[in-house]
């Protein structure tokens, strides 16, 4: 399964592929037509797996938070939120490298408080100021038993589009698709100062499933 975001960049590439594996059989260099033949092939491949969107089955559970999008935890501190809360929170941040899923999950199940998008920077991701100067989206969600958890999106050096499908007042469900990040970035958490963490530094964690945290 790919997801809907990738469905023109793959027609395209099929397109290319298609058309450049016909006129390879003009060429008359064994060795250069089998040369071409896999590179294009290692290209559609690339393509494919970027823009995979596999089954998650996450277990719905209002006082958990769920990794939004696969990748590592590079950053596990406590902060000042300066956008929404405008208070110390404890911020958890997953890096996502390009080979990784690059969907979007929501992190819990709830109503959207607040979504806005900031254009910016183009700083690489684990830069410590990318989550105040990059391009980014920031995201509230709120529930009655977790109370409110931020989330951001934010784009890297090589990441040129965030897609974000939170809209403020909607109510949205726990693991469901919430956007995609193009070419690899990161998204960080922020989260009450009293709540239980279940993942550490340089854990690997998958979107939809990983639990990051608790109350």
């Amino acid at each position: 399964m790919f997801h809907k975001e990738g469905q023109k960049i793959i027609f395209i590439t099929l397109l290319i592929v298609g058309s450049l594996f016909l006129l390879i059989d003009l060429i008359e260099i064994p060795w250069l037509v089998k040369t071409l033949q896999i590179a294009l092939l290692a290209l559609l491949i690339l393509v494919l797996q970027f823009f995979r969107n596999p089954k998650r089955h996450t277990i719905h559970n209002n006082a958990q938070v769920i990794s939004p999008v696969d990748g590592k935890v590079v950053v596990i501190e406590e902060v000042e939120e300066k956008e929404y809360f405008k208070d110390k929170r404890l911020q958890v941040s997953v890096f996502m490298s390009p080979i990784n899923v690059h969907v979007t999950r929501y992190p819990i199940g709830g109503k959207v408080l607040f979504s806005k998008y900031h254009p910016g920077k183009y700083l690489v991701a684990w830069h410590p100021k990318s989550s105040e100067e990059n391009e980014r989206t920031t995201i509230v969600i709120e529930n009655k038993t977790f109370g409110k958890v931020l989330y951001r999106q934010i784009a890297g050096a090589l990441a040129r589009r965030i897609v974000n499908y939170a809209q403020k007042e909607q109510n949205v469900t726990q693991g469901s698709d919430a956007g995609f990040i193009k070419f690899g970035s990161r998204v960080d958490l922020f989260l009450p100062l009293n709540t239980k963490l279940k993942v550490e530094l340089n854990q690997k964690v998958k979107g939809g499933e990983s639990i990051i945290a608790e109350l």
